[in-house]
């Protein structure tokens, strides 16, 4: 069953988008993930953040913040920080969650960004881009509000993870279009080396249902990393999703 029409699709988002921020509290329910699969989210994102040099009181855009998760954890760790979404629900949702941290707040599209070009020293863009028909216009955006230097995160949902194959498949049996769109890692690798990000890093995300969250510890070892990273393959086919991190050349 083919996709819904691009503007029918991301109204929709948006609106859900909304209905959640209007129904939760949590960081979680605002962004439509379970609170285990946040969690695992920001856990894996500590972890890769951590092993990358940084600077302190750099200028940092957290674009599509959602309840401002990634926002507070930059600033807690000495980043000045921009939180951009485009959902004033959510918005007003970030800023109770934020309102004793210095985080700016702005209500905007992360595909028409309203910034200067070079501007931020880094921005993280996750849990966008399955909510967009595409990913080129996001992409362009993001690498230009960075500085030469700077780096760019962004996630997706994996397209050919087996579990997501198998969603994918029951839904064109049943005519039912998709509700999220999946990214293929090489193809936002392209995208993004198309835009001037250079010394791209892609890192797998496996993560298994809140059912049996109890398990995923075994997927955060030392020795699940090493086989997820360098056994061809276990990555595409096992992990929910993916982060690639770029620098603007």
């Amino acid at each position: 069953m083919p996709n819904p029409p691009r503007q029918q699709f991301e109204e929709n988002w948006r609106k859900r988008f909304e209905k959640f921020a209007s129904n939760s509290n949590d960081d979680a329910g605002v962004a439509g993930w379970s609170s285990t699969g946040l969690e695992t989210r920001l856990r894996f994102f500590q972890f890769l953040w951590e092993l990358q040099p940084t600077v302190t009181n750099a200028l940092w855009l957290d674009a599509g913040c959602g309840a401002g998760t990634y926002s507070r954890f930059l600033v807690n760790r000495g980043m000045r920080v921009v939180g951009m979404d485009y959902s004033l629900p959510t918005l007003q949702k970030a800023v109770l969650n934020a309102s004793n941290l210095p985080v700016i707040w702005c209500a905007a599209d992360a595909t028409k960004l309203p910034v200067k070009k070079d501007l931020f020293n880094g921005v993280l863009c996750f849990g966008v881009v399955q909510a967009l028909s595409n990913s080129d216009q996001l992409i362009t955006e993001l690498a230009a509000c960075v500085k030469p230097g700077g780096e760019v995160w962004i996630d997706a949902l994996n397209g050919k993870c087996l579990p997501h194959v198998w969603e994918r498949f029951t839904r064109w049996l049943r005519r039912r279009p998709l509700h999220l769109r999946y990214e293929s890692s090489p193809r936002l690798k392209d995208i993004m080396q198309t835009n001037g990000l250079t010394e791209i890093e892609l890192f797998w995300l496996p993560m298994l249902p809140t059912r049996w969250n109890k398990f995923q510890c075994l997927l955060e070892t030392s020795s699940a990393r090493w086989i997820f990273h360098y056994i061809p393959g276990i990555g595409t086919l096992f992990s929910h999703a993916f982060i690639l991190r770029g620098i603007r050349k």
